[in-house]
């Protein structure tokens, strides 16, 4: 990704959305061609002049300053996370040719994650990384996300599931909240990490294959992803109603850490628990980890009916 088209598309769209009367401006003179802020107001806005403001935005924050990055965020009201992508971005403008030191493997983890997750017995927890993919998870966790397991892809993907799977549909009531809060996340990770490969593989693939996701990406909307509330309309328990906390793990890079939570004594937490007995009864986890051990299991479970069946 052209890290110049990045910054000039991002702020581009975060200035046509803002009214000079939003703002507190009053407009400029003549016909306005486009919506919202003018280049000009917004340097008023930031204390800049017009030709610096006019360099930044179109691409060029080489060995532009936090404080004129805070002072284009205030004028454009940039929440958050929009703050955190810019200051990204500026950051990736500025490494230029120098060598980067290398990133470590997206899909391994150190033992002590898994058995961290495996410990994790009343609630679905995965491990994620910024790519989308799901690396690994307790029995809740690929009992939870089970649909997104019926292929023999591996690593399991969220954004591929979401825009290319038609399942995704039915496993998020609100499929369009799911695709756009996706897209965001992904978009703020690939300012993290402009030199993924991977992850701007992921990018190309998706924006080729689905206009929904093409269109959202071409949004440029960007989203922290901490904690919150989910549904889920699942296959076999029904309907889920859960809290999500993330946490990134120091000591595993580029990778969080994923916890549902059904509230206490609530519908949702029944579901949990018989989530949990139909994972174990139908080896989900073994299944979800090797595409093979699907026809094993199965193999497995005849077996023992033929047994049972059989006398002595």
């Amino acid at each position: 990704m052209d890290n110049r088209s990045e910054v000039r598309e991002f702020l581009v769209s975060r200035r046509a959305r803002i009214s000079p009367e939003q703002a507190g401006v009053e407009p400029s003179g003549g016909r306005r061609r486009v919506p919202g802020l003018r280049r000009d107001e917004v340097a008023r806005l930031a204390g800049l002049s017009v030709d610096y403001y006019t360099r930044v935005e179109r691409g060029n924050l080489t060995g532009v300053s936090d404080s004129v990055l805070d002072a284009v965020a205030r004028a454009l009201d940039l929440d958050h996370a929009e703050r955190e992508h810019l200051h990204d971005l500026a950051r990736t403008a500025n490494l230029g040719s120098r060598p980067r030191a290398p990133k470590p493997p997206a899909h391994s983890l150190r033992p002590a994650t898994q058995h961290l997750l495996d410990s994790i017995t009343g609630a679905p927890a995965f491990v994620g990384n910024n790519r989308m993919d799901l690396v690994a998870a307790n029995e809740l966790g690929f009992a939870l996300y089970s649909e997104m397991f019926r292929t023999s892809a591996r690593p399991a993907n969220h954004s591929r599931f979401i825009f290319l799977d038609p399942r995704a549909r039915d496993l998020y009531p609100d499929w369009n909240r799911a695709a756009n809060v996706n897209v965001q996340i992904l978009r703020r990770d690939a300012g993290r990490s402009p030199f993924d490969k991977e992850l701007s593989d992921l990018v190309g693939e998706l924006s080729v294959r689905s206009e929904e996701f093409r269109t959202l990406w071409g949004a440029h909307d960007v989203r922290r992803h901490y904690s919150g509330a989910k549904q889920f309309q699942h296959p076999v328990v029904g309907v889920l109603e859960l809290t999500y906390h993330v946490m990134e793990l120091e000591d595993d890079p580029g990778h969080t850490l994923t916890v549902y939570t059904a509230a206490p004594g609530s519908p949702s937490e029944d579901a949990l628990r018989l989530l949990s007995t139909w994972a174990a009864t139908e080896h989900i986890a073994e299944i979800a980890r090797d595409p093979r051990a699907r026809q094993q299991v199965q193999e497995g479970v005849a077996v023992k009916a033929e047994s049972r069946r059989s006398p002595g």
